[in-house]
């Protein structure tokens, strides 16, 4: 957040944060645990597909289950080295090692991340629809017009700073 003082009036603007998103197919574990050795800490976050609510129509066998979700590494300030495992076969299927990233913004507000997503994929494709998320995220991703995939991920839990 920075303060401008303009006036004797100080307007809040509040920034996204961007952060790399890492997709792997069933070794995302492995390569996090790797990458704590070699950056410290600990994890924020590791969650696994098993620990997803049910849904309606999806099964799910063991080795999907043990496979991460979401994993989150804090690098120092607000970066966050996050990654998880590919949830589908269809996506299996598109897994090209060394592409398998994607630009994760956080923005301050509900409203600014209706903008973004609207904004980047003009042009490109919607995956997922922005929506409230069953870990309380309001969450969308899309592929950009120049083949780039972002996520965006508003924490609807936090004070909304629009």
């Amino acid at each position: 957040m920075n303060l401008i003082n303009k006036n004797r009036h100080i307007t809040i603007i509040t920034m996204t944060t961007a952060n790399i998103y890492l997709n792997f197919n069933g070794t995302c574990e492995e390569a996090f645990n790797f990458y704590r050795s070699v950056f410290g800490g600990d994890f924020s976050y590791l969650g696994r597909f098993g620990d997803m609510p049910p849904m309606e129509g999806v099964s799910m066998d063991e080795t999907m289950a043990r496979r991460i979700m979401h994993v989150a590494l804090p690098m120092g300030g607000d970066t966050l080295l996050m990654g998880s495992d590919l949830g589908n076969p269809e996506q299996e299927a598109c897994f090209v090692q060394g592409t398998n990233f994607s630009v994760m913004l956080s923005p301050g507000s509900r409203e600014e991340a209706d903008r973004l997503h609207h904004a980047l994929s003009l042009g490109g494709l919607v995956t997922m629809p922005m929506a409230m998320m069953f870990w309380g995220d309001y969450f969308g991703t899309l592929t950009d017009r120049f083949g780039i995939q972002w996520m965006i991920s508003f924490a609807a839990g936090l004070p909304d700073h629009s």
